[in-house]
């Protein structure tokens, strides 16, 4: 059995985590774009107004709305966000660790010195 050097093993435990922290900020990237998808759909329907060359007017309710849609997505894919989230603070604390690990301890050479 080979050991793996404790540099190797934080750069390994930090691509992990990027990769973790860039599968989570992708769901939340979905999920708001879904919700604004269905607010505008949902605001084109209600409403017979038509905006040309001036584009979109989005108004406060449109805000509401949005954020509602948003709401009700993010619990519908709760269950992923909140595994992604606990493994993302599980990495963080995995990491911390064996950077306090690593990290020289001046007392103990201070020790050995004298």
């Amino acid at each position: 059995m080979t050991t793996i050097s404790p540099d190797l093993l934080l750069s390994r435990m930090q691509a992990s985590r990027r990769e973790t922290r860039h599968h989570l900020d992708l769901v939340l990237r979905q999920i708001a774009a879904r919700a604004e998808r269905v607010t505008v759909t949902q605001k084109a329907k209600s409403s017979g107004r038509t905006h040309k060359r001036s584009g979109s007017r989005w108004t406060p309710t449109d805000e509401r709305l949005f954020q509602s849609h948003l709401q009700a997505l993010e619990f519908e894919r709760r269950g992923e966000i909140e595994t992604l989230s606990r493994k993302l603070a599980r990495q963080d604390a995995a990491i911390a660790s064996l950077e306090t690990r690593l990290e020289p301890h001046p007392d103990i050479n201070e020790r050995n010195a004298a």
